[in-house]
Parts: C-alpha cells; structure tokens; sequence
C-alpha cells in the first residue's frame, strides 16, 4: 500500500472532496488527506514546490501548473462544473434575480456585495463592468479575505447579496439562497485535478482520479451543487 495521498484544493470543491475522500478510503484503503484553502493560495502553494500529490482547482488554474511544469503534463482530468448562485441574509428582502436586468437591479439597490477572489469573481468583475457599474460598485464591494466563504459574510450581516460558487452557499446558516445565475449571465468553471510534479507516488495518484471522474461519484457532486464534468 502506497503512503498517504495529500492533496490541496480550492474552497468551492472543499465538501465534495471530503465525502468522496472518505467513500475512497473506505473503499480502498488508501489513506487520503486533502487540504481546501483560497484557490489562489493553493496554487501558490503548489508552484511554490510544497510536497502535494495531487491538486484540484479550476481547469485554468491546473493548466498554467502544467505550464509551469509543477504538474504533470497529461495529467489532467475534469471532475465538475460549478455554477455561481447569488445569496442573502436569512430574514432579509429576497430580490428577483430571474433575469439579466433583475439581477443588474438588485446589485444596484444592494448597499454591498461580495464575490469571491477566483475565476467566478473575475468573470462577475466584468459583467458588472459591462453594465458600467464597476465605477458604483467600488465603495460598497466588500472582499473577503482568502479562503473566507462570501456566505459566512452574507450570515454576519456584512455583506447584503453575495455571488458565490453554489457549491459553497447551499451547506451555510443564516443565509438564504436565492438561486442560481439566470442562464443569460451564469458562470460555470470546470474544476480539475491534477498530479503533481513532486509526488513520488504518481500511479496511486491516477488511481484516485480515476475514481474521482468515475459515474459512482456523480450522484454526491449533485449532492454538493455541481455537475459531473
């Protein structure tokens, strides 16, 4: 049996990776450890040459690690799609966001907003620079620090509407989902993994993903707001 399996990923598949991390073990017996921190951090962290086996983040991110040559080349396999929802405080006024404009107007009426630091955040920074609120926006955006969740912000009463994966809202307390993106603006990354060009132990590695990316895991990636990629 080969050592424990040590992984690092972004937060959006943090509750996934643990309840398939635990059905692997039990089913294999191979010891496995993943650790969910800011997307940003984690890629950091890798490039940084930090002892990884494997790493999960969004597909770019794993390509530009690939690029780098801090992933394997190959190596690659894509495990979900996540889409962004938007968020409020439990209790608080529930905005239509069923369209384009409703959700443009509900940005404007909010006295703050948040999305997260990843690449649903660069992509929400552009939509609302498209709509030339970017501008409006600047004294009433609110970002968290990393490896913070928007939600938790939403529950505290800090931040009035939050945009976040909806991987990482539909578990929270104190929040009320109001729904996914309508189709028209939705943002939808693929999220990857990777072995990593410091394990020693690459064949254990692609065996985990070949379970991660296998038809038995669709129905808990469903379970956790995403869709089997």
């Amino acid at each position: 049996m080969s050592t424990e399996i040590l992984g690092i990923s972004s937060m959006a598949t943090r509750l996934v990776l643990a309840e398939l991390a635990e059905a692997y073990q039990r089913a294999s017996g191979q010891r496995l450890r993943i650790e969910s921190v800011g997307g940003v951090d984690a890629a950091k962290r890798v490039a940084a040459g930090e002892a990884f086996d494997v790493v999960i983040l969004a597909s770019d991110a794993i390509d530009k690690l690939i690029a780098s040559g801090h992933v394997l080349a190959g190596s690659r396999v894509d495990l979900v799609h996540s889409g962004v929802a938007v968020a409020v405080r439990a209790g608080a006024a529930q905005p239509d966001i069923s369209s384009e404009d409703a959700v443009r107007a509900a940005v404007q009426a909010a006295r703050s907003v948040s999305y997260s630091t990843g690449p649903s955040g660069v992509a929400l920074a552009r939509l609302f620079e498209r709509w030339g609120l970017a501008e409006e926006l600047k004294a009433r955006l609110v970002t968290p620090p990393p490896g913070i969740p928007v939600g938790s912000l939403v529950a505290k009463g800090e931040v009035a509407l939050g945009f976040q994966q909806l991987s990482e809202l539909i578990n929270l307390e104190g929040i009320i989902v109001l729904g996914p993106l309508p189709p028209a603006i939705q943002i939808t990354t693929t999220f990857s993994a990777g072995i990593c060009t410091a394990s020693r132990q690459p064949e254990a590695v692609r065996a985990l993903l070949d379970y991660l990316r296998s038809p038995a895991t669709a129905e808990a990636k469903r379970r956790q707001g995403m869709e089997p990629a």
